[in-house]
Formats: C-alpha cells, structure tokens, sequence
C-alpha cells in the first residue's frame, strides 16, 4: 500500500492534466510507505505514448529529498488517452522493484490513478489510500 496525501494527490492530477496531451513525470519521496514530497519532473522525451527524466532534475530530486530524511519511494507518470495500467514499455523499464509505479489515466472525464509494483516482468496491483 502506498498512503498519498490529498494536496500531494491532488497536485499529480493537476500536472498530469497540465501537461497533456504530453505524458506528465515525476517523482514521489517518503518514509516507509507514506508520501511526504512530490517532484514534478520534465520529460525529457516530450512524449504523448512514453516518458523519460531529465537527469539534471532526477539527481536534484534524489539530493533534495535525501537532505530531507526522505526516499524516493514512487515514480508516477500519465497516459493521457490510455487506461492506468502498465504498458509493455512501462514493464520493461521499470528497473527498481522497490518502489511504487503510479499512473494517472485521463482517458476519462474522470482522472483515474492507480499504484503497481512491477518485479521481474509482473505488474502487481498496489493498494492507494488517499489521506486527509
């Protein structure tokens, strides 16, 4: 399970909506499973189907967030006309099994996000609760 905080929750929706029809990036920092800092990213691909960080930022992500006594605990991105579910590429490239894999749908009027952890090739469903 992975606990977000709905200003944090919030603020995902709102970049991922910022930034279609691009697929939005980020990071998200922690202690244990509960989020305490979000990292909007660039994407570096400019992409509507895929993503990649700028690594400038993601190294400037990671210093920040260690200088705060968190870790990095989830990466999101959006599919901005696609389910919230892993693609293949997303599979393949998800090299930390580790941390939480979160995806915003907007293929809805809704927003749609969900959390998997990905392990050798298996996308697992993760439990998200969104604090008050």
């Amino acid at each position: 399970m992975i606990k977000i905080p709905k200003n944090i929750y919030d603020d995902m929706i709102k970049h991922a909506q910022s930034k279609a029809p691009i697929e939005a990036c980020g990071y998200l920092a922690g202690v244990g499973s509960e989020v305490k800092a979000l990292y909007e990213m660039t994407n570096a691909d400019n992409s509507e189907e895929h993503f990649s960080f700028d690594p400038k930022e993601q190294f400037d992500a990671f210093k920040e967030a260690n200088k705060l006594g968190l870790r990095l605990i989830a990466c999101y991105h959006s599919h901005p006309v696609t389910p919230a579910r892993p693609s293949q590429e997303d599979i393949r490239l998800a090299y930390d099994p580790n941390i939480s894999y979160i995806i915003i749908s907007l293929a809805q009027d809704t927003p749609e996000l969900k959390s998997f952890k990905i392990k050798s090739g298996e996308a697992t469903k993760e439990e998200v609760e969104v604090l008050q």
